[in-house]
């Protein structure tokens, strides 16, 4: 069963070729060729005709080509002002379904992504460009209430990052203020040959599950608490937090109520803890 009519070097290249576009990576695209990787994505996205799908740097189509027909609406936004011609033809047989948003992922809000959709994304499914694919994946759980899923396509380092565990050299801030909002159910590795052209890096494909409830309810506040925390890594959370905002008097009495060691290094707090410490803060 095929996925996507894309996701060969063949298709690709005469897509390219036809629009004057092969010689023109100036983003640094790199095209899925392996149609294979695309079933693997939807098995971990598991997209329904309700689902409203956010897609960042849809490239050609394709991935985009596989999504539309499994779910109600794709939206996507591609920075690159030379593409939508390309995805006007490509996603030409379902392009009722397909809202195109020409704008830089970092730039765009999530009003303007739920004004072109229609109506509010479920999931974000995308090969994400690597440059931005951190921010924007915290982005959609920490402004898009409505996403209860990311499937996305990062740098192999990405993921590890993602899915770190706290004591960890890849677990930092951001794992921590992920973690507020998701939890990593799912992964699998995509090596450069399935590329065109081969990236100088390993990729891997996360799924990152909305955890139940509002993100503890006080997720904004937890994260201004990590950022101190870990703003100076090599000192004490104490030191690094009370050198970044926060008196030293209310958190002795916050490390005391929140049951956490002041002597304690940001890297060895868990997600959990650091709510807890915001709490008390609060």
């Amino acid at each position: 069963m095929a996925y996507s009519y894309l996701a060969n070097p063949r298709e690709t290249r005469a897509v390219l070729e036809r629009h004057g576009l092969l010689l023109k990576h100036r983003l640094g695209q790199n095209f899925l060729i392996n149609d294979g990787v695309i079933g693997r994505i939807l098995a971990l996205a598991e997209l329904d005709a309700q689902d409203v799908v956010y897609e960042v740097g849809p490239g050609i189509g394709t991935l985009t080509v596989a999504m539309l027909p499994r779910a109600r609406r794709v939206v996507a936004v591609e920075a690159d002002r030379t593409l939508p011609p390309v995805l006007a033809e490509t996603c030409a047989h379902d392009g009722e379904r397909l809202a195109l948003v020409q704008a830089d992922a970092l730039r765009v809000t999530p009003d303007e992504i739920e004004r072109e959709a229609g109506e509010p994304p479920t999931k974000l499914v995308s090969n994400l460009p690597y440059q931005v694919a951190a921010t924007v994946i915290l982005g959609a759980f920490e402004h898009m209430p409505s996403i209860r899923r990311v499937v996305a396509m990062v740098q192999a380092e990405v993921a590890d990052r993602i899915a770190a565990s706290p004591g960890t050299k890849a677990y930092g801030a951001y794992t921590a203020k992920l973690a507020l909002h998701g939890k990593v159910t799912g992964r699998f590795e995509v090596g450069p040959n399935n590329f065109m052209p081969p990236p100088h890096v390993d990729s891997a494909v996360v799924r990152i599950d909305r955890v139940s409830g509002d993100a503890h309810g006080d997720a904004a506040n937890a994260a201004r608490v990590i950022d101190a925390a870990f703003a100076q890594r090599r000192k004490t959370i104490r030191n690094s937090m009370s050198a970044n905002g926060f008196e030293k008097d209310a958190l002795d009495n916050a490390f005391v109520t929140a049951d956490i060691d002041p002597r304690a290094r940001a890297e060895h707090l868990s997600p959990q803890d650091f709510v807890r410490l915001a709490r008390a803060l609060t």
